[in-house]
């Protein structure tokens, strides 16, 4: 995948007992603008999170959008909650639910148990507690209960 050199190069400088936080961030910028999903998912965090870099909603919705489309199942479930809370977007219930799918259908555990909790309660879509029930059942398998 492109950028992925420097991706782990920004992986190994992070790990490193004192890591060059400037120089981290800007290999994972640089691997981002090669459309590297992981790189651009982990700057979304970075943002979300305000992890080592001013926490900055809007940036973190923008490059969480740009990972989730490149299919990356975190990014999906960061979105997903995203649209869910309003966070950096207005609230969307609709695509929040939408995200969940998408990052259960790429793998992504946890967004397996959110699947089933919409369908319980009827978040962004209708309520179907035999789909919800069949959802929830699959993420207790998978060892995710809340």
């Amino acid at each position: 995948m492109k950028g992925d050199k420097l991706y782990h190069k920004a992986l190994n400088e992070a790990n490193a007992e004192n890591p060059d936080l400037a120089l981290v961030f800007d290999l994972l910028d640089r691997a981002s603008k090669q459309n590297n999903s992981k790189a651009t998912y982990a700057l979304g965090t970075w943002y979300l999170f305000g992890k080592h870099i001013s926490k900055d909603d809007k940036k973190a919705f923008e490059m969480l959008s740009i990972a989730a489309a490149q299919f990356h199942p975190e990014a999906c479930f960061d979105l997903a909650k995203c649209y869910e809370e309003g966070t950096g977007s207005k609230k969307d219930l609709r695509l929040a639910f939408k995200n969940y799918q998408k990052a259960s259908l790429l793998g992504d555990k946890q967004s397996i148990y959110e699947v089933g909790r919409c369908y319980y309660y009827g978040i962004g879509t209708e309520v179907d507690r035999e789909l919800a029930d069949m959802w929830l059942a699959v993420a207790s398998e998978n060892g995710i209960e809340n």
